[in-house]
């Protein structure tokens, strides 16, 4: 909906009733979002609802930018807001299953990357496409896993939730931008989507940081949305233990990242680092901006940030500006209205897995219905894709509203042990396959 009396003064509010659509150009290089002019939201959108498009198009996907897929996706931009409550524009990008008819009815999974970086370079609406220069963006080897979900039968749905800035770990608004996405892609006739199609989240580490924000956010902000179940693979439910726990470490870019992140969201840590950072520091974050994921920690390996300050690290993380931050952005601000599966690593050594402890148990007592997968073996990255299968199972049982049988903490059974994951992990294997050779893929559900 639209409020056409503010939109009495607004020129080329083309949006209104039908949103202008492009159609696919095969030959064309994608520009970066932040240069892309179909990402610039349009005069007016302000007035539009949350969730409203504003202009599509038809794009080319491909694996690692160079090998293409025989899918055609569809982005659309669409009216969001942040976490003030102020008006914003997102992109998604969405997926069809290659064999579905038209008017046919499928489930909606929404899947949110872990992009974990500021460069638009990462965003999936840019990594995903053919001939995009993104490498060490974490979105481009996650299209094996979208495409998983695709040969289960389900439409996806992959947002940039970050937002056109690449807010990375700003808090609330990550839960708007995926629920908005989903609205859009509901609403959006180019796609045809059912707007009565149950709706799933998934999404791990700082895809499911974004995952638990939009499941904690949507009771309130997205009552009518039909959210069957949120798989949240080892959220980031603690920022400044993370921070803490990766400084100096291989992984020490990642908490850079938030860093440089945050200056631009809270004036208070931007005022911080101009008066405590070295030149050198502040030239650091400069540059950090512009890095893909694997870039930054590659660049920041065994550093600490503690180098570039004229005091202490500890002193600095005790400011109350600081404080303020890692309170405002932790998760557990309110409790998820689907049930929920938590999957962590007990031997994580990105998330401490007390802090996912920590937001099982206050779910639990909030009363959400939390399956909590705590797995005793695995480690961070290897969890992901071995937890793929249980995931897709779980997705599956819950968009077929069968009833939830499990609401505990499991830690008897590893899933690198359980027979159904290697199953599960062939299956996987061949779809893998088929991505990189560039082949289609058929309806061939778990």
């Amino acid at each position: 909906m639209v409020d056409l009396g503010n939109l009495a003064g607004t020129r080329r509010a083309e949006w209104i009733g039908r949103p202008p659509h492009e159609e696919l150009q095969r030959k064309a290089r994608p520009l970066l979002p932040s240069d892309d002019p179909f990402c610039q939201p349009p005069p007016g959108y302000q007035h539009a609802e949350p969730g409203t498009v504003l202009r599509s198009r038809h794009v080319e996907l491909a694996f690692l930018g160079l090998i293409p897929q025989p899918t055609t996706a569809t982005q659309l931009l669409y009216r969001t807001m942040d976490m003030h409550g102020q008006p914003d524009a997102a992109v998604t990008t969405v997926i069809i299953p290659a064999e579905l008819a038209p008017g046919q009815p499928c489930p909606l999974l929404s899947y949110q990357c872990a992009i974990d970086a500021i460069s638009s370079r990462c965003f999936p609406s840019y990594a995903l496409r053919r001939r995009a220069k993104a490498l060490g963006s974490l979105a481009q080897f996650e299209l094996l896993l979208i495409t998983a979900a695709l040969a289960q039968g389900w439409a996806v749905s992959v947002p940039d939730h970050e937002g056109l800035q690449g807010f990375w770990c700003t808090p609330y608004e990550p839960g708007y931008r995926v629920l908005d996405g989903i609205r859009a892609a509901l609403s959006s006739e180019v796609i045809g989507i059912s707007p009565s199609a149950p709706i799933g989240l998934w999404g791990y580490s700082g895809g499911g940081l974004a995952s638990a924000w939009a499941a904690e956010v949507s009771g309130e902000y997205a009552p009518e949305l039909d959210i069957v179940g949120a798989v949240l693979g080892s959220p980031v439910a603690d920022l400044e233990n993370a921070f803490r726990r990766l400084n100096g470490s291989f992984l020490a870019g990642l908490p850079a990242l938030v860093v440089a992140a945050l200056a631009h969201i809270y004036p208070g840590v931007d005022r911080v680092i101009k008066e405590h950072t070295t030149d050198e520091g502040r030239r650091l974050l400069e540059r950090l901006r512009k890095m893909t994921t694997v870039g930054a920690v590659l660049h920041m390996a065994r550093k600490d940030l503690g180098e570039f300050l004229h005091k202490p690290l500890e002193d600095i993380l005790s400011l109350p500006e600081i404080e303020h931050v890692f309170d405002h952005i932790k998760l557990g601000t309110a409790v998820p209205a689907a049930p929920i599966l938590l999957v962590q690593a007990a031997h994580d050594y990105l998330i401490d897995v007390n802090d996912i402890d920590a937001l099982a148990h206050a779910y639990l007592a909030g009363g959400a219905k939390v399956t909590y997968h705590r797995d005793a073996f695995n480690e961070h990255i290897a969890l992901h894709p071995l937890s793929a299968p249980m995931t897709l199972r779980w997705l599956t049982d819950r968009f077929a509203r069968r009833p939830l049988t499990e609401h505990h903490i499991r830690t008897t059974w590893p899933t690198i042990f359980h027979p159904i994951t290697y199953i599960g992990m062939a299956r996987l294997v061949r779809i893998a396959g088929k991505v990189i050779t560039g082949r289609k893929i058929r309806h061939h559900p778990l």
